[in-house]
């Protein structure tokens, strides 16, 4: 089968496919008729693994390190846990960063409703932003006391 209908099959882009050839990941022979790549059903089978274990976060770099383990004859499952135990502390780590920044916002909205607009004078670009008393420099303020 050629790209277009992998990627039909698969539901993706013909360049998520064209991508994942250049990487070495599939590797379609070449039709000595007309000289066309074609993809056989192995290859399908390795795309649809690969399009799952994006599905579960593993990078492109994790993908080609499972890959090579396996291609080696040897199971890839140990490096898969380890791998995913990374991945998973990652997104944790993100989406906590969301959460902090989402409640930022939440307190710029409520800071920010009953302000009035300023034309921009001297260094001053946006009163808004620069008189945000929650955030300095992208991070949180931390409030200290003397007790």
């Amino acid at each position: 089968m050629r790209v277009k209908d992998l990627a039909i099959r698969l539901g993706v882009n013909p360049d998520t496919i064209r991508f994942y050839t250049r990487k070495g990941f599939i590797k379609p022979f070449k039709n000595a008729e007309n000289g066309y790549q074609d993809f056989s059903l192995e290859d399908e089978a390795r795309a649809r693994f690969i399009l799952g274990a994006r599905g579960l976060g593993f990078t492109v770099a994790d993908i080609e390190e499972i890959l090579a383990v396996s291609d080696e004859h040897h199971t890839p499952c140990p490096l898969v846990r380890d791998l995913i135990e990374q991945r998973l502390k990652e997104t944790e780590e993100r989406f906590n960063e969301m959460q902090r920044l989402r409640d930022r916002m939440r307190l710029a909205v409520a800071e920010w409703k009953n302000l009035p607009d300023s034309e921009p004078k001297g260094r001053s670009i946006c009163n808004l932003i620069e008189s945000f008393s929650h955030c300095q420099n992208g991070k949180e303020k931390r409030e200290t006391s003397n007790e």
